[in-house]
């Protein structure tokens, strides 16, 4: 996995500008444009969003832990050391979530930089929860919902 120091990984400048503002880099980070094939199939994908935006669409095979009702027990059935990518919507949440997995023990923790949301910007697939294609994402919010420029928001 390639970890990068720079926040110009993302396609969009301004939604660069916001990261910075928003994530403090306190577990490592990992550029959506960094991973290739044989990294995500060797990955265990995280999604600490709410379950209503998990269910609406999903990097496939994530699990879901939640962010505001969050329980390490949700863990228990990831290794401590399995190679683990932790995502939000755009990266806040997940970067919290994160922190607890490496407080607990879990020793391969990082998060996707700009989220779901860059993840579906760059053109990467999503499931819905019958693991089908979808073009369907959560927006989050009206607000945050701007920094989605592919695929259909849904709030």
């Amino acid at each position: 996995m390639s970890f990068f120091n720079s926040f110009s990984q993302v396609e969009s400048t301004s939604y660069g500008i916001m990261l910075k503002a928003l994530i403090n880099k306190s577990i490592p980070i990992v550029a959506v444009a960094d991973l290739d094939q044989e990294q995500i199939k060797a990955t265990t994908f995280i999604d600490s969003r709410e379950k209503d935006e998990f269910e609406v669409s999903q990097i496939k095979g994530a699990k879901w832990v939640g962010y505001d009702d969050f329980e390490m027990s949700r863990m228990d059935e990831i290794s401590k050391n399995t190679s683990i990518i932790i995502y939000c919507s755009v990266g806040y949440r997940s970067e919290k979530i994160g922190e607890k997995l490496i407080k607990a023990g879990y020793t391969n923790v990082s998060n996707l930089y700009g989220g779901i949301f860059e993840w579906v910007n760059q053109g990467k697939p999503i499931v819905n929860q019958l693991g089908e294609p979808t073009s369907k994402i959560h927006g989050y919010s009206k607000a945050w919902g701007i920094w989605l420029s592919k695929g259909d928001k849904v709030y």
